[in-house]
C-alpha cells in the first residue's frame, strides 16, 4: 500500500474513533437515502430466509440434506457428472409397497393392491423431482444470482462511501491544516460514491418486479405438481375401489382343517413318558483328549495394524448410494480420509467407500 493510501487509512481510522468515542457528528445522509437502504437491508434478509426455507419445503429431512451436499461434494472431486439425487419420501414408500406386493404374490388382494400403490408412489416421487428441478431453475437460481450479484454490488457500494464518509469529515474537521484542493477531491468522491450507491439501490427497488415473476413461477410449478398429484391419486383410488368391488363379489372359500392323523405314543412301559431313551454314547479316553487337543475356532476379522489408522463398526451399516461402504458390527475398517464432521472414507476386504461417522468408534484415528 502506497503511503498516500496508508495516510487514508489511518484518516478513515481516527474519525471513525472520535464518532464512537467521541461523539464526533458526521456527515448525515438524506432521509429518502436512508429509508433506501432500510429497504434494500430488509429485502436482502428477505431474500437469503426465503432460499432458505424453499430448499426445506422441496428437502424437509435434513439429515437427507447433509448426505446429498457430501455425495455431490465427492461426485466433484471425483469428476463425476451425474449427482445422486434427493431421496423423495414417496418413492421410498412405493419402493417398499412394491417390494412387499411382490413377495405377497398375485393370488392376494392386498398384495395386487400394494403393487398399484407402489407404482403410484413412485409415479408421484418423478413428479415431485420435476417440481425440485422447475422450481430451483425458474426460483431458486434467480434468487441466488441476486444475493451474490446485485445486493453484493449494492454492499460494496455502501462500504465504499462509508469509507469516503470517513475520508472527508477528518479532512473537513481539520480544514486548515489539509490543503484545500484535497479537501475538494474529498467531496467529490464522497458525492460520487453517494450517486452510485443511490442508483444502485434504486435499481434494485425499482425491479422488483422480476422477483415477484419468480414468485408466480414457483406457484406455478406447485400448482402443475398439485394437479398431476391428484390425477395420480385419483387413478390410484378408483383403482382400490374396484378392487375392493370384485374383492366383495368373490365367494368366500371356507377353511376346511385336515384330519389329524393317528400318533403312536410307542411303549407305555418306558420311564421317559413312552419314547424309548437313545443308548448315551460311548466316551473313550483317547477320544476325549483328541477334542481338547483342538482350539475352539472364532470367526475371523481382518485386523488392521496397531498404527494404521482404523475404527471398529458398532452398528451395521448398509449402503443406500453408490461410494458408500457396507459393513457389519464388529468389523474393523482401515481410515483412509476424512470427507467432512459426519462422513469417513474408509476400505474393508479390499473395497473402498464412504460410511457415516457415528456408526463406528475410532481406534487410530488420521492424522491431523
Amino acid at each position: 500500500m502506497s503511503v498516500a493510501g496508508l495516510k487514508k487509512q489511518f484518516y478513515k481510522a481516527s474519525q471513525l474513533v472520535s464518532e464512537k468515542v467521541g461523539g464526533a457528528e458526521g456527515t448525515k445522509l438524506d432521509d429518502d437515502f436512508k429509508e433506501m437502504e432500510k429497504k434494500v437491508d430488509v429485502t436482502s434478509k428477505a431474500v437469503a430466509e426465503v432460499l432458505v426455507r424453499t430448499i426445506e419445503y422441496l428437502q424437509p429431512n435434513p439429515a437427507s440434506r447433509a448426505k446429498l451436499t457430501m455425495l455431490n461434494t465427492v461426485s466433484k472431486i471425483r469428476g463425476q457428472v451425474k449427482n445422486p439425487g434427493y431421496p423423495q419420501s414417496e418413492g421410498l414408500l412405493g419402493e417398499c409397497m412394491v417390494r412387499h406386493g411382490k413377495e405377497l404374490g398375485g393370488e392376494s388382494n392386498f398384495g395386487d393392491a400394494l403393487l398399484d400403490a407402489g407404482e403410484s408412489m413412485k409415479r408421484l416421487a418423478e413428479v415431485k423431482d420435476s417440481l425440485d428441478i422447475e422450481v430451483k431453475q425458474n426460483f431458486i437460481d434467480p434468487l441466488q444470482n441476486l444475493c451474490d450479484k446485485d445486493l453484493k454490488e449494492i454492499q460494496h457500494h455502501l462500504k465504499k462511501l462509508e469509507g469516503r464518509r470517513l475520508d472527508f469529515d477528518y479532512k473537513k474537521k481539520r480544514q486548515g491544516k489539509i490543503p484545500d484542493e484535497e479537501l475538494r477531491q474529498a467531496l467529490e468522491k464522497f458525492e460520487e460514491s453517494k450517486e452510485v450507491a443511490e442508483t444502485s439501490m434504486h435499481n434494485l427497488l425499482e425491479t422488483d418486479i422480476e422477483q415477484v415473476s419468480q414468485l408466480s413461477a414457483l406457484v406455478d410449478a406447485q400448482l402443475d405438481y398439485h394437479r398431476q398429484a391428484v390425477q395420480i391419486l385419483e387413478e390410484l383410488a378408483d383403482k382400490l375401489k374396484r378392487r375392493v368391488q370384485e374383492a366383495s363379489s368373490r365367494p368366500r372359500r371356507e377353511f376346511k382343517p385336515r384330519p389329524r392323523e393317528p400318533f403312536d405314543l410307542g411303549e407305555p412301559e418306558q420311564p421317559n413318558g413312552g419314547f424309548p431313551s437313545a443308548p448315551a454314547p460311548k466316551i473313550t479316553a483317547s477320544s476325549s483328549f483328541r477334542s481338547a487337543d483342538k482350539p475352539a475356532r472364532t470367526p475371523s476379522r481382518s485386523m488392521p495394524p496397531l498404527d494404521q489408522p482404523s475404527c471398529k463398526a458398532l452398528y451395521d451399516f448398509e449402503p443406500e448410494n453408490d461410494g458408500e461402504l457396507g459393513f457389519r458390527e464388529g468389523d474393523l475398517i482401515t481410515l483412509t480420509n476424512q470427507i467432512d464432521e459426519n462422513w469417513y472414507e474408509g476400505m474393508l476386504h479390499g473395497q473402498s467407500g464412504f460410511f457415516p461417522l457415528s456408526y463406528v468408534q475410532v481406534l487410530v484415528p488420521l492424522p491431523q
